[in-house]
């Protein structure tokens, strides 16, 4: 309530440019992390520590079911914050082979009254050996999950994607716990086309043969022939090439999948707007949570990571209860503040008390 009412208003007004916005958050959250009372402070206020909340799934240990999505630290420069923060898992990335300095600022759009961004960076970042080389040099044990987006390098055709999937999954594979095949971000030209069937199938199979050769090269004490592989996926695909996505995904044992990314409609939006891109947030929630609801229907067992939208902890709320095992958020962070992943996590625990109380009263004659 303080940061929404007093401090989104004064950070909104001071950075115009919301990636400005962006980096000085990530400056002063690497920062705190080299200061550990700081970081002490920071647990206090971010952290909850409560069995009820862990999850098993594909063979990870979740500290809770609240994640941060792709996008948000590209490079990896704030782990240990995300940690302090309460954040069950976060994804770093997406990170592409080739290092790249992604679209032309301005690329970042604000819309405060709808609760949305339009983004189209481009998939910026340090490149994957960088990224790996940041991630070896932090050697502390991690108390939460670590995923790894990965994504095309632009100058990368399309018939050599593959080669340029699997350079950063062995540069990567001994840093994160899970790997997530982003295929679906709208602002890397042709990127989507990696979600047709045929595409996919060849990409998937590739990454799972590679990583369980990565695997026997960096053992891990799980016992398993490799760390899981999730697909994200698009809210923009029609329902036929969805199933067709998610039959892929069965048959080349994918371990999980992220939906969604952003989308291209602009359904939901009320301001005008010209800009291209990825939209987030608000407008997008309803779109999310139906893939989110099909998935289930069609593939009971899947493990799913449901993101696209999560503003409040209702949303949080349906989302569970449309199918999802584990949550990410992203723009809600940026409109709910700092303490965002700690609300979600206190309202989870609240949730059996609320059931228990609303069939108390159903039951009352």
């Amino acid at each position: 309530m303080i940061y929404e009412k007093l401090m989104r208003p004064l950070v909104f007004s001071r950075w115009n440019d919301p990636e400005d916005a962006h980096e000085f958050v990530m400056r002063n959250l690497e920062r705190i992390q080299r200061r550990p009372l700081a970081m002490a402070a920071l647990e206090v206020m971010g952290r909850v520590r409560e069995p009820s909340l862990e999850r098993e799934l594909m063979g990870l240990r979740f500290p809770n079911p609240i994640g941060l999505a792709g996008g948000f630290d590209k490079n990896a420069h704030c782990i240990r914050g995300w940690e302090a923060l309460g954040f069950g898992f976060a994804e770093i990335g997406t990170v592409t082979w080739r290092a790249q300095t992604g679209n032309p600022r301005p690329r970042v759009f604000r819309y405060a009254s709808d609760k949305a961004i339009i983004n189209r960076f481009g998939f910026n970042n340090d490149g994957a050996q960088a990224v790996a080389e940041r991630l070896a040099a932090d050697t502390a044990p991690r108390r939460m999950v670590l995923g790894v987006s990965l994504g095309k390098s632009k100058v990368t055709p399309l018939d050599e994607a593959v080669d340029d999937y699997l350079q950063s999954l062995r540069a990567l594979y001994p840093h994160g716990d899970y790997f997530a095949i982003n295929v679906s971000s709208p602002n890397t030209p042709g990127l989507r086309e990696l979600q047709d069937k045929a595409a996919l199938d060849e990409l998937l199979a590739a990454l799972d043969e590679e990583a369980k050769a990565l695997e026997r090269k960096h053992p891990t004490p799980a016992t398993r022939l490799r760390k899981p592989i999730l697909v994200k996926i698009a809210p923009d695909l029609d329902p036929q090439a969805l199933d067709e996505l998610l039959q892929v995904c069965v048959r080349r044992n994918v371990d999980g999948l992220i939906a969604t990314n952003t989308t291209l409609s602009r359904d939901g939006l009320d301001a005008e707007t010209t800009e291209t891109g990825g939209l987030s947030g608000s407008p997008l929630f309803p779109r999310s949570l139906a893939i989110v609801r099909h998935i289930r229907r069609q593939l009971p067992e899947m493990p799913i990571i449901g993101v696209g939208g999560i503003m409040t902890p209702d949303n949080a709320i349906q989302m569970l209860e449309a199918g999802a095992d584990l949550l990410q958020i992203y723009t809600g962070l940026i409109f709910q503040g700092p303490l965002f992943a700690r609300e979600l996590n206190k309202a989870l625990l609240q949730q059996p008390q609320r059931e228990q109380a609303e069939t108390h009263i159903e039951a009352t004659p």
